[in-house]
């Protein structure tokens, strides 16, 4: 999830750590030892300034950033966290992902498909991933809009969230999902630690596409800072 190895805290500079510390290095070590992507957000200090970056971390030791671009205000993120301006695109075996935090997912023109494909639509992604510390009494609001930008970019969406309770006594539902390209649930959690296998289709993604070009109908745009 997000800050999965802290909770989602206001305080990096007493808990964040360089990308050479022991959160990053932990990350290779599994990545590597499983054979596995791992990605999960991380606070993180870098040239003076504090990021809740996410990474993704592939088995030979590589990795890709991406700094959360909308900060929640109204837990004084923007405070003490500096904002991110890219997106970050990952290609695994034929697809491409589009990998979010937490509060991003309410801000549909940052999720959406905004690239030329082959067949003329925007679509650039093939599965949005959201990793969040989305708390349990706006959990209606997870669920609804996970759904809501899958139907919308006509692609997978999975949501990671935390469960459990924090310091400030924050109740997290878990509730992570799994949505098709047509906005139905596929997987919906529970509220304690899990892990899950399932396999995605691409040619749901295809057909969903085919069938239903509204793509091709988008307005073309491109995404600034």
């Amino acid at each position: 999830p997000e800050m999965f190895n802290t909770g989602f805290s206001m305080k990096p500079a007493e808990y964040a750590e360089t990308m050479d510390g022991e959160t990053v290095q932990w990350m290779k070590k599994v990545s590597s030892r499983r054979k596995i992507i791992l990605t999960g957000s991380v606070m993180i200090k870098e040239n003076d300034k504090f990021y809740n970056r996410l990474i993704w971390m592939l088995p030979n030791g590589e990795y890709g950033c991406y700094d959360k671009r909308h900060l929640f205000a109204y837990a004084g993120e923007d405070a003490h966290y500096t904002s991110g301006s890219k997106r970050l695109i990952a290609s695994v075996k034929g697809w491409t992902l589009n990998l979010l935090v937490c509060y991003d997912l309410r801000f549909p023109v940052w999720s959406r498909q905004a690239g030329d494909a082959e067949d003329g639509s925007s679509a650039e992604y093939d599965v949005l991933v959201y990793v969040a510390n989305w708390p349990d009494k706006r959990v209606h609001a997870w669920r609804t809009l996970l759904q809501a930008r899958a139907i919308e970019n006509q692609c997978y969406v999975v949501g990671v969230n935390r469960s459990g309770d924090d310091g400030n006594d924050i109740h997290y539902p878990g509730s992570s999902m799994i949505i098709d390209p047509m906005g139905q649930p596929v997987y919906t959690g529970g509220d304690k630690e899990e892990i899950v296998t399932y396999s995605l289709k691409i040619e749901e993604v295809t057909q969903v596409r085919s069938k239903l070009p509204f793509l091709k109908d988008a307005d073309h745009f491109i995404i600034t800072a």
